[in-house]
């Protein structure tokens, strides 16, 4: 078994914060990771940590009646979620945004393939939403008028009771991240995203109303986590391009989206808190708006193929925060002397100056080798100024 490489976790996250706004030079290299497998954190749990793994227990909570049973799950599992980013040394952990509980919902209604997943640390199966006019929940403005949105504001309340069990038990040094997501949602599950291209020139007025909704039920879930003393970043998880171009014009993202993102910063800064922006693909055409107008502390999520983290750092490492950076295939399928070799050279060029934050390019998933998770974290304990 590989050995575990955290010795002595020593979480700080206001001083991981100085780091980011660029106040202080890092004397070491903080880890953070956004988005970490459910699988991954079973095997560690219970192969380096010997606890048996308490899933998530919120579907429970559609079946299981007893309101006792279901706080007591729920206590039991963010205790050992807090114990397992504290041993793994990050100075935070990260809370799934409500509305993923909201869309999953009708999720059963967009499957259009189940197959076996086939990742090291299997999760049975996986499954694909259905593209083509057939995906999507909405469709109609009577569609819309008809949605249960009322529905996330049970799952903002759980949130609250949530958040307040987490910060009775949170070490010292240890803050939360709340993640929420207006983009990537709307496009997979609410809308779809064929019927979203076509209903930008078919159904513009659908397609205003469908985002002003999901972006004020984000509004509400930020302007709530905001003002707690345990939450100290506001996470906007919405990939906004692939490998050569963003999804949709940068155009319509400045009309449509990026004045709720606007809107998110400024709670977050009111609050004095971050605002992280996960954002996938190429981002040439939007980083400057993220920087200069949106005003977004840090970005996450990072691809030598179209935003390789050391040219992104060279050209606005001075401006922003920037996290991970650790290219995902690169992650995965180096040997260990090429990765070591590897991750030093972003260490070598990304920590110099500061406002940087060492972790995976986009997320730990389940085909990922542990080994290689451990060898980056180790990589960060190694670096010295």
């Amino acid at each position: 078994m590989q050995r575990f490489p955290i010795k002595n976790p020593e979480p700080d996250f206001y001083e991981l914060k100085k780091v980011l706004n660029g106040e202080k030079l890092p004397n070491k290299v903080y880890p953070v990771d956004l988005f970490i497998d459910e699988e991954i954190e079973k095997y560690i749990i219970e192969n380096y940590f010997s606890e048996k793994y308490i899933p998530e227990p919120y579907m429970s909570s559609f079946f299981i009646k007893d309101k006792v049973d279901i706080e007591k799950l729920y206590k039991e599992y963010y205790k050992q979620q807090i114990n397992f980013w504290y041993r793994m040394g990050y100075s935070f952990l990260v809370i799934t945004e409500f509305t993923i509980k909201f869309v999953s919902l009708f999720m059963a209604k967009n499957v259009a393939k189940v197959a076996k997943d086939t990742a090291i640390y299997s999760r049975g199966d996986r499954f694909w939403v259905k593209e083509g006019p057939e995906g999507g929940v909405i469709k109609s403005q009577e569609d819309f008028e008809n949605f249960p949105w009322d529905m996330t504001k049970i799952f903002l309340s759980e949130l609250e009771s949530h958040l307040e069990v987490i910060s009775k038990n949170l070490p010292e040094g240890m803050k939360v991240c709340v993640s929420g997501s207006l983009f990537e949602h709307l496009m997979e599950f609410i809308l779809g995203y064929e019927n979203f291209f076509y209903f930008l020139y078919d159904q513009p007025e659908l397609v205003k109303n469908v985002i002003d909704k999901v972006g004020q039920i984000e509004y509400d879930l930020f302007s709530t986590v905001a003002s707690m003393d345990c939450v100290e970043v506001l996470i906007l998880t919405d990939d906004l391009g692939f490998k050569t171009s963003s999804i949709i014009s940068v155009e319509h993202l400045r009309k449509l989206f990026f004045p709720w993102y606007k809107k998110y910063a400024s709670i977050a800064h009111k609050n004095n808190k971050h605002i992280w922006h996960h954002c996938c693909g190429y981002k040439n055409g939007i980083i400057e708006d993220l920087i200069s107008d949106v005003k977004i502390d840090a970005l996450h999520s990072f691809e030598d193929s179209c935003a390789p983290i050391i040219e992104i750092k060279k050209k606005y490492g001075d401006r922003i925060g920037l996290l991970g950076g650790v290219d995902m295939d690169k992650l995965i399928r180096l040997k260990e002397k090429e990765l070591r070799k590897y991750i030093r050279s972003i260490l070598e060029v990304c920590m110099i100056r500061g406002r940087f934050a060492l972790g995976s390019g986009n997320s730990i998933c389940n085909f990922m080798p542990i080994k290689n998770y451990f060898i980056m974290l180790e990589e960060g304990l190694n670096w010295t100024r």
